[in-house]
């Protein structure tokens, strides 16, 4: 059995928003402007996603009689990694947005530190800027955007396994252009490339290998748009999820200092 974790941020659908979420140094006039911008995303989530934006891909993994999947939030306890949980995961998937600073720099360590042991790892749309993202590749994850846009998401590397079964292109009518410069390591493998009717393009799925882990970056999700409706997105996250999964020997082994970590309930 296979065990996937997808971490969801909830923020902005908690209707529960404080200044330590956002940025602790934010100011009163921006905080403000942030909680109204955050309570009408609100509304457009519950419109696009009625069942919370992670509905569509967890129905699909709880499908998979080989799956065992456990959703959590960053208002569950233990900020929704408690180390029993962390410790049992094969595959963490994680979709933040406006809440970065709010994990806990302990808990960015542990989820690097199990990357590199053979966990792994799939970050969705804005993680990109999340802290394990960051930390365990050692770069800043800063890109270009705008809002929404039509994307057609160019499969680059068909003999790849996340693109298994996948056809030459996807086309969604709208979803967040994110555009280059993409401030990351040069990726072991890019499986997709995302190409706007603004002549934006962008490095939307891309692989590495950190220690004994695998890590898969997937740009499309943005809150508001149908992205994860789409069963082409979902099938590129299931595919990448048992690309990352760790072999059995990497799931028997017990390493606990193989490689130094780099520097450094809510279902809806």
């Amino acid at each position: 059995m296979l065990n996937v974790t997808v971490w969801y941020e909830y923020t902005q659908e908690s209707g529960y928003l404080k200044r330590e979420l956002v940025r602790p140094d934010i100011s009163e006039e921006d905080f403000q402007n942030f909680s109204r911008y955050t309570e009408e995303n609100c509304r457009k989530i519950h419109e696009v996603y009625p069942d919370g934006l992670m509905a569509p891909l967890i129905r699909t993994l709880e499908e998979d009689p080989e799956i065992h999947v456990t959703y959590t939030t960053l208002y569950d306890p233990c900020f929704g990694l408690p180390d029993e949980l962390l410790e049992h995961t094969d595959v963490l998937v994680w979709w933040a947005h406006i809440s970065h600073d709010a994990v806990p720099d302990e808990l960015a360590r542990k989820v690097t530190e199990r990357i590199y042991k053979g966990m792994g790892f799939v970050a969705l749309h804005s993680a990109h800027k999340s802290k394990p993202f960051m930390q365990v590749l050692g770069a800043s994850g800063t890109l270009r955007w705008r809002e929404k846009d039509f994307c057609r998401i160019w499969n680059t590397a068909p003999s790849h396994p996340i693109a298994q079964g996948l056809p030459e292109y996807i086309e969604l009518e709208e979803e967040e252009m994110y555009g280059e410069v993409f401030d990351i390591p040069k990726p072991d493998d890019v499986v997709f490339m995302s190409w706007y009717r603004g002549g934006e393009l962008f490095r939307s799925g891309c692989t590495w290998n950190r220690g004994y882990g695998k890590i898969f970056y997937f740009q499309p999700g943005h809150e508001t748009s149908p992205s994860y409706h789409n069963p082409l997105v979902r099938k590129i996250i299931c595919n990448a999820i048992r690309w990352a999964a760790p072999s059995m020997w990497r799931q028997s082994l017990d390493c606990p200092n193989v490689v130094e970590s780099p520097e450094s309930r809510h279902r809806q």
